[in-house]
């Protein structure tokens, strides 16, 4: 096991120039190997309000990197994991904060009329689109979804209710072999715990931190 070591030292970092207040925004903070060196990325899904509802423009980003102490914007071209098929702007972000794994930070998207998990490679910087596992919300009603890291994968965790039994259901859907949508695989572990407020983060050894309307409890797997 290796050794970890903190600093107790903290940075406050320059404001960002795309805040608004009305705007949903995701963030994610990642380690850059290559040059040894920390960025932070924030999605930014826009909302323009208008007289007779809401209108949505394409999603925006910044980059903030530790070495040069600044935030810089880029564009969201998101191409398909393997490199084929044109590219797509996002129109939204579901995701609040995005799960750093393999080298690149995860968030779920939207763009258009389907959903994916938009992957931002730390080195390279560039975005790329995952598929979420096929029919993954048929019969069940959902009350969260995360995506973690479990066990060493990639995973997809949905709390709800089974449509079927009128029970409560968690979903663990864990990506074996990383880009690879046929890899999904599906673990259904019912409940009698009641319904589940937010979803924290999984221990190392496979615990689910969760809160429940009233506490926090983990749940081991």
């Amino acid at each position: 096991m290796k050794d970890f070591i903190s600093i107790i030292k903290f940075k406050k970092l320059l404001a960002t120039p795309l805040i608004e207040p009305f705007d949903n925004s995701a963030f994610g903070f990642g380690y850059h190997s290559q040059n040894n060196d920390y960025k932070i990325l924030r999605l930014r899904s826009v909302y323009i309000w208008i007289h007779r509802g809401v209108k949505v423009r394409p999603a925006e980003a910044e980059i903030y990197t530790l070495s040069t102490d600044s935030w810089r914007r880029v564009v969201i071209s998101v191409e398909s994991f393997c490199g084929t098929g044109p590219n797509e702007s996002v129109d939204s972000i579901e995701s609040s904060l995005c799960i750093f794994f393999n080298g690149a930070l995860h968030s779920i998207a939207y763009s258009r009329d389907h959903r994916f998990i938009l992957s931002f490679d730390v080195n390279d910087e560039r975005f790329r689109k995952i598929l979420l596992p096929p029919n993954y919300l048929v019969g069940v009603s959902v009350d969260t979804e995360n995506l973690a890291v479990f066990k060493g994968s990639l995973a997809l965790i949905v709390f709800g209710q089974d449509v079927a039994e009128n029970s409560n259901i968690c979903h663990i859907w864990v990506m074996k072999e990383y880009g690879v949508v046929e890899s999904w695989t599906k673990r259904s572990v019912p409940m009698a715990m009641g319904d589940v407020e937010h979803f924290f983060c999984c221990t190392i050894n496979g615990e689910l931190l969760i809160e429940k309307y009233g506490h926090t409890q983990s749940l081991a797997f």
